[in-house]
């Protein structure tokens, strides 16, 4: 007695995989419905091959083929004209929804990329530069393009662009990533600095050997290292761990530490140029400030960059620029922009 079929994950058998009869049917229905389209549209093969760049015999053959697979006549031809069956005006009327959808979808896009900048922008930045040049900056760029909501996120460890979906990240230091665009904002000064009041009591170092004889204050980063050193002697980088009786995690409490006098620290000098200016701190060792670091906007690709992305990179290009953020003028380079491709 034959046994009735019996559904297997929610398929009967004997019947094909519908995964395997869509594929199918776009495959052999997409060239056809084109065609269909173009026909309906021009009221003739000849015009429908004409716009689509293709033959009239080419048409033909897909018009014939879709008909085929449907088996059902779409249109009434004749040797001076083409009309659409009544199936035919239904099958249209169905398509051009999904055309319509399709071509929408099409502009949404090219909007991103050309239209006024809107939608969200995901940004990722050091803790210290974050919140001290980034973040007052924002209020500013979202002002002049209001249809922009900003995310920022503040983070000293390595940007992963894809697992955290980043429009655009801050760096700081050197960029070693060869698959972003790395553009360097301004050099990044690494200076060596302490209060009037601690230079007073303690004095201060003139020679790297010195260093050992001082209080040093330290920035332990949120993945546990401590922050190292950094000096240029002779062309070439000698770094240093100082031994420290006071260490954080944060550079503001490491900077208020310095400003409080209770030791040496070598710090950004974004995050103390104000300081230096109201002479607040002093500055120690200048001469041996290391020159390769900079202050870095990256993104992952120039081409297709969404006009959210360009003009916020061009934002804040402009408006970082033009802030006083080195220590001393002397230091300073063009800051030309670094680019890497995978």
């Amino acid at each position: 007695m034959d046994q009735p079929d019996i559904p297997q994950h929610g398929f009967r058998v004997g019947l094909p995989n519908p995964a395997d009869a869509l594929s199918t049917c776009f495959a052999t229905s997409y060239a056809g419905i084109i065609s269909f389209m173009a026909v309906a549209t021009e009221g003739s093969f000849a015009r429908a091959g004409e716009r689509l760049g293709i033959g009239r015999s080419a048409v033909s053959r897909n018009v014939q083929k879709l008909e085929t697979q449907l088996s059902t006549r779409l249109f009434l031809r004749t040797t001076r004209t083409t009309h659409l069956t009544r199936e035919g005006e239904r099958f249209f009327e169905n398509c051009n929804r999904g055309v319509t959808h399709i071509v929408e979808a099409m502009n949404d896009m090219l909007d991103l990329r050309h239209g006024p900048p809107r939608g969200l922008l995901r940004i990722s930045s050091t803790v210290g530069f974050g919140r001290k040049v980034v973040a007052p900056l924002i209020y500013t760029f979202t002002e002049a393009y209001p249809d922009i909501a900003v995310d920022l996120l503040l983070d000293d460890r390595p940007t992963d662009f894809a697992a955290e979906q980043i429009d655009v990240a801050f760096r700081d230091g050197r960029i070693e990533d060869s698959s972003i665009i790395a553009k360097q904002l301004i050099p990044m000064q690494m200076v060596l600095c302490a209060s009037p009041l601690y230079a007073e009591k303690r004095g201060l170092p003139t020679t790297l050997e010195e260093l050992g004889q001082h209080e040093c204050i330290n920035f332990r980063f949120s993945g546990g290292r401590v922050f190292e050193w950094e000096f240029k002697v002779d062309g070439h980088m000698r770094k240093f761990l100082p031994t420290a009786r006071l260490t954080f995690n944060d550079v503001d409490l490491v900077l208020r530490a310095v400003l409080d006098g209770h030791g040496i620290a070598q710090m950004p000098g974004y995050q103390i140029c104000d300081h230096i200016a109201r002479h607040e701190l002093v500055m120690a060792l200048k001469r041996y400030a290391p020159d390769d670091r900079g202050h870095y906007i990256c993104y992952l690709c120039r081409q297709h960059l969404p006009s959210r992305i360009r003009v916020f990179v061009d934002f804040m290009t402009e408006q970082i620029r033009a802030l006083n953020l080195l220590c001393f003028e002397d230091f300073y380079t063009e800051c030309p922009e670094r680019e890497h491709h995978a």
